[in-house]
């Protein structure tokens, strides 16, 4: 079979294939929004089909429009983001949907090149929105499609860019691309693709270079991953005489940026030792950070929480504090009272430091760990004392 006719049977299986199960998304409604669009696939980067759809439709639900949403504080977006991960990303499409509004009076840009102007987005969200909302002829490399790919012509000395854009049949590209997306995701997974269980699951089977080599799950040739390092962090659970517990807003750049989290050591100084080590890391850190005097001892240690993050791990070992902390003479009250609150202290290392009650915490964008750091926390303080012997 010759080059173009074995791309065009390609395209055509696919496109016959995709008219007929391709999955049913509320992002894929017609006539489709670029808004929508844009959403969907900033939500879908690194993140789960089914974990997407119920923050796709709360987001829709608190900023239908792309002005709402470029309006609105980052906050308010952060908070509604909560628990999805890869915070960057809202930060960056909060930017660039007031760019948008500010620069394109609220028409996104309808090409890839314009599309790639604005902030946070690369070449594959720009392919995907111009492709899928604005009916362009460009293409888009995931990870469905660059493992379908690398499968259907393992050996290609082309790069994946360029077999995608050679293989897209003209006027028809984001059928193209969310077929492709589809197959990756339901026929052509990374372990155990139905082609090695179901004989003609797969539409392009017969075209498949892996799958007639034998052996499709080692391709595309997976690059040898290092080991992952891992951090352990110490973090301080502060509450003070009102019951109101510390909490300090992460800067707006870098990682987890305009976030909340409870007081911790930093993720590149490993905070690792014994537990009467943590405990003096914690109480120092606590009169670095928020200028606050604590008494902090091993008994104060409650658990621990693990998260990943994409290139390194953390353990964050959790202190709950229940005292009057002694302001050090380095920082200052911005206002409030130790005991009261809110209290706000100045710092260095965060945007805002404040204590808050348990009604204000919930209002406010919480890392993913700091998530369960309170459930945990929560639970120790619902137990009852234990008594004495």
């Amino acid at each position: 079979m010759s080059f173009s006719i074995q791309h065009s049977a390609f395209s055509i299986r696919l496109l016959t294939w995709f008219a007929a199960n391709k999955r049913d998304l509320p992002w894929r409604a017609e006539p489709r929004d670029p808004y929508h669009v844009w959403l969907a696939e900033i939500m879908l980067q690194q993140t789960g089909v089914e974990t997407v759809i119920p923050y796709y439709a709360r987001w829709l639900a608190r900023f239908p429009t792309l002005a709402a949403f470029a309006a609105a504080p980052l906050d308010d977006a952060l908070k509604l983001w909560e628990g999805l991960g890869y915070y960057s990303r809202v930060r960056h499409f909060h930017r660039a949907a007031q760019v948008v509004v500010q620069e394109h009076a609220g028409q996104i840009p309808n090409t890839a090149d314009g599309l790639l102007a604005l902030p946070g987005i690369g070449a594959y969200t720009a392919g995907a929105i111009a492709s899928l909302a604005f009916a362009q002829d460009a293409p888009l490399v995931d990870g469905n499609v660059r493992r379908v790919l690398g499968r259907a012509f393992a050996g290609d000395p082309r790069d994946t860019w360029q077999l995608a854009r050679d293989l897209l049949p003209p006027g028809h590209a984001g059928e193209f691309n969310e077929a492709l997306m589809d197959l990756g995701a339901t026929i052509c997974t990374p372990k155990s693709p139905r082609c090695l269980r179901q004989i003609g699951a797969c539409p392009v089977m017969a075209l498949c270079r892996a799958y007639a080599l034998g052996d499709p799950e080692s391709h595309p040739p997976k690059k040898q991953k290092p080991a992952t390092p891992h951090r352990a962090i110490c973090t301080v659970v502060l509450q003070n005489p009102r019951g109101c517990w510390l909490m300090g807003q992460r800067p707006a750049r870098g990682l987890l940026g305009g976030l909340w989290e409870f007081p911790s050591t930093n993720f590149d100084v490993s905070a690792e030792g014994s537990r009467a080590d943590m405990a003096a890391q914690a109480q120092a850190m606590l009169a670095e950070k928020c200028g606050l005097g604590v008494d902090i001892g091993e008994e104060n240690l409650i658990g621990a929480v693990k998260h990943a993050f994409t290139h390194f791990k953390i353990t964050r070992h959790v202190f709950f504090v229940h005292q009057k902390p002694r302001r050090l003479a380095q920082k200052k009250l911005a206002g409030g009272t130790l005991a009261g609150q809110p209290a706000r202290l100045e710092s260095e290392f965060y945007q805002l430091l404040r204590f808050v009650s348990r009604e204000e915490l919930a209002a406010l964008a919480l890392t993913r760990s700091d998530l369960r750091i309170v459930e945990m926390v929560e639970s120790h303080v619902s137990q009852p004392p234990k008594k004495g012997r």
